[in-house]
């Protein structure tokens, strides 16, 4: 299975979205973002969700991230 270019873009604005919110945050910037990229990549390659997909996992991965922090806070 091959990636096209617009899978390309999308996993890459969002791993920099991600990246930036991170460093906004505080927080480990790079490490989002590596998150993001590796939900992008399994919804891409191993899961065969599409573009769909894609935006379904970096939901997720916020949601996700969210709720770690709201316990972490606490």
């Amino acid at each position: 299975m091959q990636i096209n270019y617009l899978e390309i873009v999308v996993l890459s604005v969002c791993a920099l979205t991600f990246y930036r919110a991170g460093k906004q945050e505080r927080g480990p910037g790079l490490l989002w973002a590596a998150l993001s990229v590796a939900a992008a990549l399994l919804a891409l390659r191993f899961l065969n969700w599409g573009i769909i997909g894609v935006f379904v996992g970096q939901a997720a991965l916020f949601v996700g991230i969210t709720i770690y922090r709201m316990r972490r806070k606490d």
